[in-house]
């Protein structure tokens, strides 16, 4: 008997949604209820200097808008950290953490070439001394790193197809709480896919390279792993990723100037789901649902789409 599929949209409140988190969100939606399976809402607030609630408030009442609902109550990250904490002491139970007091321009120096993500590889904080790293405990909180096997961790994705990486090479001992006390997006959304039974992600291609770290910690906690589908990104006519920070296209402007099923319409046009633009709700969509329509390849907006 097949798995009961759950899927789950997870945004970060940091600012009013975008058409990029929109697409995400009505895929996710939409493999999930296509299925006949749950759809989760995780508000992944964990970071205070950026998260506001008033900006999760918002994002709550966007997705109704648009007619994408979710089962049981909204998970808040910010109201969990007992269990990320828990997480994070079993592993270091097992030896398998280290402070680190390296600032991030210590850590890029020392690692090998990075991938351009701004993540460091190669990476076993050797940039300082034992007497170094004494000195400076006295006068700063460390951040905490998870010492990861010179290996492979490969998996297929539904979208982009066989993906491997290894980390120690690719990735480096990354960081799973902060110097600031804040548990890090790798621990906390592999603790919170666990425990919520999460199925199937789906999520924007960005997030490729993060998986073999979840693959990692979900072996370590003893978590299964889900699916993963990694949606291509949506793209000004320059190149230049849609995001938050420049205001491109956010649902503020969208809501004054399509209805929901317009706007439904053109998010599935550009998802290859349908030929034109015409108008059509999510329920409808469901219905005719397919991966095998949904381009893997990053995909350019064209102003007029939108405008």
């Amino acid at each position: 008997m097949d798995t009961p599929v759950v899927g789950r949209f997870a945004p970060s409140p940091s600012g009013r949604m975008h058409l990029g988190n929109l697409f995400s969100a009505l895929l996710a939606w939409l493999s999930a209820r296509s299925a006949g399976g749950r759809m989760l809402l995780r508000i992944e607030d964990l970071d205070p200097d950026r998260c506001r609630r008033e900006f999760a408030l918002q994002l709550m009442d966007d997705l109704r808008w648009l007619g994408l609902d979710w089962d049981g109550t909204p998970v808040w990250q910010s109201e969990r950290t007992a269990l990320y904490a828990d997480a994070f002491s079993r592993l270091e139970g097992r030896g398998l953490l280290y402070p680190c007091f390296c600032t991030r321009a210590q850590r890029l120096a020392a690692s090998a070439p990075h991938r351009g993500d701004g993540q460091e590889t190669g990476c076993r904080c050797k940039c300082l001394t034992e007497t170094e790293r004494a000195a400076l405990a006295r006068t700063r909180r460390p951040a905490w790193r998870l010492t990861v096997p010179g290996r492979e961790i490969s998996f297929t994705d539904g979208l982009q197809g066989p993906y491997s990486e290894n980390l120690l090479r690719d990735c480096g001992d990354f960081i799973l709480r902060r110097s600031d006390g804040v548990y890090a997006y790798q621990l906390a959304v592999v603790v919170d896919d666990g425990l919520s039974g999460v199925t199937e992600v789906v999520r924007g291609s960005d997030l490729l390279s993060s998986t073999p770290r979840q693959r990692y910690l979900q072996e370590l906690l003893g978590f299964p792993a889900p699916r993963y589908a990694h949606v291509p990104l949506l793209l000004s006519p320059g190149g230049r990723r849609l995001s938050k920070r420049d205001g491109d296209l956010d649902m503020g402007a969208l809501r004054a100037r399509f209805s929901p099923e317009e706007l439904t319409g053109r998010l599935a046009r550009l998802a290859g789901l349908q030929e034109t633009n015409a108008p059509v709700s999510p329920r409808a969509l469901a219905g005719r649902f397919s991966w095998e329509m949904v381009p893997r390849a990053d995909i350019v907006v064209q102003p007029e789409t939108f405008g």
